[in-house]
């Protein structure tokens, strides 16, 4: 893996550049995985694999090199006044399990009830990439996303719904498929305002789901 240092503020999330494996090294550790499922990774097939999912790494856990309060940092104040709620809904995203290191692939629904200031709405996606694209839990997840957006915006209230689906329990273990896992973290007027939180649940689709 590059040797760059992560922004995150986040305790498990951090590392130095000392401390980060090299490419060489990771590419060695899966060699070492490889051997140990029983294959032999000198084998024809196998001989490029190391480098495969050290790239592939790089691709699924590329959110540790992001800082989502730079991301949100600019914000516009030319709103003619508007007051309404902003909701960004199916929002895609990947993940990983910090548990299994295996995919978690679900849905965000993000809002936020300005009070002065407005971010463009590709920054909303992208901080839920930023905090898919690192090994998590759902539950933390969520409130990452929910909390990064309050405190970079100051709004009256933020809501953030997750549904996803987690191999950890479809692909081993219980193997339950088709099961889908909701995390909901409403702040301030979506925490004590009941109509504006069902008002926001109704936009998203997400009635009937006992939030």
């Amino acid at each position: 893996m590059n040797a760059i240092q992560p922004l995150s503020e986040d305790r498990d999330a951090e590392a130095t550049e000392t401390s980060r494996p090299s490419r060489e090294e990771a590419e060695a550790a899966v060699r070492v995985l490889l051997r140990w499922t029983g294959d032999n990774p000198d084998r024809e097939g196998l001989l490029d694999t190391p480098k495969r999912v050290a790239k592939a790494y790089e691709e699924f856990f590329w959110g540790y090199q992001e800082d989502p309060t730079e991301l949100l940092s600019r914000t516009f104040e030319e709103t003619e006044g508007y007051d309404e709620m902003v909701l960004l809904r199916d929002i895609s995203f990947e993940s990983h399990c910090e548990h299994h290191m295996v995919p978690i692939i679900g849905t965000a629904h993000v809002a936020y009830l300005p009070r002065n200031r407005v971010v463009g709405i590709s920054k909303l996606a992208r901080v839920v990439d930023i905090y898919a694209k690192r090994l998590q839990i759902q539950e933390k997840m969520t409130a990452q996303v929910a909390d990064a957006i309050q405190d970079a915006l100051d709004p009256l209230g933020v809501a953030v719904v997750l549904s996803a689906q987690h191999q950890c329990m479809t692909t081993r273990g219980v193997k339950k498929d088709g099961v889908s896992m909701i995390t909901s973290r409403m702040i301030g007027a979506f925490k004590s305002d009941r109509a504006l939180k069902a008002e926001f649940l109704s936009l998203a689709g997400m009635n009937g789901k006992g939030l």
